[in-house]
Parts: structure tokens; C-alpha cells; sequence
């Protein structure tokens, strides 16, 4: 597969934009992607979105922000899988470029989901669930992380706090980044002590609705030296899917569909994991970054809690396997379908040395991760300052 190239980023704020349209929004940073890759309209635009259809009322988003940005005739199409829906548009794009079919593409995630709120949000998520089998019978995402979690708990014989760092280390780290949506550290302790959501899963394990668009530029490898002085290559990119519902799967803590992705992409990077300097894994619940990191293998079988140990020192900014350098989903915030396109944002932040008082010393590969549901969809790349 031929390599692709990031030349330029932009990101929104996560935030309560109350007065900011997902259009108006999608377009933010897609201006200034543009801006940054000093292009004026590209070949394609895909747009990552999770749940236009229930928080806005909105759907046919390609067009509707290709129009709003008047890119007259573009090739322009929504891309959904659920919160991978970041990861799913940059996939598209890579490989768009890849074939040879578009030259210029624009990646644009955008998630507005503050026009609803309570019970009715919860209501508009559970659409990402099987309709039949779960959501219809009271079933909610963080109520099915919790049952993944107790489980978890009870077969390693674990307390709550044994997840503690994870948290504490994506709010020190998001305290440090302007674009985060909750910039306030956690006091070690707390997290245990914190108001339930779906018991065990706390207010400080889950990570917050935000509002929030993110997006990217991507060219082909051989055209990116000559578009910019800093392009960030992705080398690896895969896409992997698992049962929808926990129930039919034959182990409900093996996440299978993260095993797959992770050693696609990495076989296409020709990289092992000790030559990724930082993994971005998918934060929404706590228990899915202790099963992700298991089944990336930076962790045995029942051990990945281990690596919030000390309160997360292992994973911050000057740890072995540094995570959610920018705060993560927890911190930063949670833009649903955009999550995935501010994880490459952020990595190319990190790569170019451009990341300040967030910047990982040495970092030239990040790994990230996208997740849909709870791994039912598992997109991963890895990207890297170097064309391998």
C-alpha cells in the first residue's frame, strides 16, 4: 500500500459551543487545516460524524459542509462507525490518496452535542448500540462498560481505585493543553469516591460529551516534501471488527477487533511496539484502555491495569509508554465522531515538536487508536516523521 502524508491541521476547542453550528464548527477547523497545508479547496472532503442524525436533526454532512465552506462540486461524503468515526474518515482519505484517485483530501470531524441534553442524549447515543437486543431493553454504553468492568474486577480480583491513573494522568495532561474541555487535575483518591454513573463506571472514569471539530489534511507521500516543510507520514492504517453486543462474543475481555487492527498496522509500518514512542488509545471508559493496552500487548492477560500503577506514571508525558498526552478523551473531552480526527491532530503536534508543555521528548511515532462502541470497531494508525 502506498504511503500517505499529513500536511496540515486544525482543531476547535472541545467545548459547550452554544453558539456555534456543527456546521460553523466543521468548518473552523477545516479552514484551518487548509490554512496550515496552504491549500485553498481540496480534491475530496470526508466528514467524520457520529450522531448527526439524533442530536441535530442532520445528515448528508459531506454536502452540507462542503457547501457551507462553497466548495462548489466536490467529492463529499459523511463517514459513521459510531465513536470511530474519526478513525474511519482518516482511514477513507488514506486510502483515497493512496490509490491515486484524489491528491488533496480534507478529513473534518465534527460532533455537536450539547443541542441535547439529559436523558434525551443518552437516548440519541444509544443508536450505536443493536437496537433489538440491547438498547430497546434499557441498555446504555456506560451501562455495558460497567458489566465489562465488574467482570474485569471480579475475575483479577481488583477495587476501583486500581484504574485511578489512567484518569490522573489525562487530566494532568489535558491540564496543560488550551483545547481541553476540563482542564482541572484530579486529586489522587478521588476517583473511587466519585458520583456513580453506572455502577462501577464513575463520573471520573467516563469520559465527558463535548462539543468540537478537528481535521486534517492529507496528501500522497511523494507529493507531501514539496506542500511542507513538516509533513507527517502514516505509515500504518487498519480497520477491524468485532461483535456489536458483548454477549455473542466467545470472551468478553479480549477486545479481538484491537488485537487485529494494531498488528495490521504495525506490519504495515514495519514497526514493533518498542519503536512507538506514544499510544493515544481510546479513553471513553477506563476498562477499555486497561483491555486495549492488553491486547496491543503492551500488557499480559488480566495486568492492564498495572500501567495506571504509581498514579500513572508509567503512561505521562516522561513514562515508558506515554498516553493521552493531551489529556484524552477524559480530559480534552469526548467529540464522539471527531475523537479519532483530534488524536491525529494532536500526534502531528507531537511528531513536528509542536505540542509545548504537552510535548513528549524524542516523539518521531504515535500509535493511535480509535474505538467504536466497546471495540466492536477498532481503526488504527500509526504515524511517524519518517516515509519507511
Amino acid at each position: 500500500m502506498a504511503k500517505t502524508a499529513i500536511i496540515g491541521i486544525g482543531m476547535t476547542p472541545v467545548s459547550e459551543h452554544w453558539g456555534s453550528s456543527l456546521r460553523e464548527l466543521a468548518a473552523e477547523a477545516g479552514l484551518a487545516a487548509l490554512k496550515d497545508a496552504r491549500i485553498q479547496k481540496p480534491d475530496a472532503l470526508f466528514v467524520a460524524n457520529a450522531y448527526g442524525s439524533t442530536f441535530n436533526n442532520q445528515t448528508q454532512l459531506g454536502a452540507l459542509v462542503a457547501d457551507y465552506m462553497q466548495f462548489d462540486g466536490i467529492e463529499a461524503y459523511t463517514i459513521e462507525a459510531g465513536d470511530a468515526s474519526g478513525g474511519a474518515a482518516l482511514r477513507a482519505a488514506h486510502l483515497a490518496v493512496a490509490s491515486g484517485e484524489i491528491r488533496t483530501a480534507l478529513v473534518i470531524g465534527a460532533e455537536k452535542t450539547t443541542d441535547i441534553v439529559a436523558s434525551a442524549r443518552v437516548a440519541a447515543r444509544n443508536i450505536s448500540l443493536d437496537a433489538d437486543y440491547e438498547a430497546r431493553h434499557g441498555a446504555t454504553l456506560p451501562a455495558m462498560a460497567a458489566l465489562l468492568m465488574r467482570r474485569y474486577m471480579y475475575e483479577y480480583g481488583l477495587e476501583l481505585s486500581a484504574f485511578e491513573g489512567f484518569s490522573l494522568n489525562a487530566h494532568l495532561n489535558g491540564s496543560k493543553n488550551a483545547n481541553a474541555m476540563y482542564r482541572n487535575k484530579l486529586r489522587a483518591g478521588a476517583f473511587a469516591k466519585a458520583p456513580m454513573v453506572a455502577e462501577p463506571v464513575s463520573l471520573f472514569d467516563s469520559a465527558p460529551d463535548g462539543d468540537g471539530a478537528a481535521a486534517v489534511v492529507i496528501t500522497s507521500a511523494e507529493a507531501a516534501p514539496d506542500m511542507s516543510p513538516n509533513p507527517v507520514y502514516i505509515i500504518g492504517s487498519a480497520a477491524t471488527t468485532d461483535s456489536l453486543m458483548l454477549q455473542e462474543r466467545p470472551d468478553m475481555l479480549a477486545l479481538n477487533a484491537v488485537a487485529s487492527s494494531t498488528e495490521k498496522a504495525l506490519a504495515q509500518s514495519s514497526l514493533g511496539l518498542d519503536d512507538i514512542h506514544i499510544f493515544e488509545l481510546n479513553d471513553t471508559f477506563t476498562i477499555l484502555t486497561a483491555l486495549s493496552a492488553e491486547a496491543i500487548g503492551l500488557a499480559p492477560r488480566g495486568k492492564g491495569w498495572e500501567l495506571a500503577s504509581e498514579d500513572g506514571a508509567h503512561i505521562g508525558l516522561q513514562g515508558q509508554r506515554p498516553m493521552s498526552t493531551f489529556g484524552g478523551m477524559k480530559s480534552r473531552g469526548n467529540p464522539a465522531g471527531a475523537a479519532g480526527v483530534y488524536q491525529a491532530a494532536e500526534a502531528c503536534l507531537q511528531i513536528n515538536g509542536r505540542a509545548e508543555d504537552n510535548q513528549v521528548e524524542g516523539a518521531k511515532t504515535v500509535l493511535i487508536q480509535n474505538l467504536g462502541g466497546l471495540g466492536s470497531t477498532a481503526i488504527t494508525h500509526v504515524l511517524s516523521t519518517n516515509n519507511r
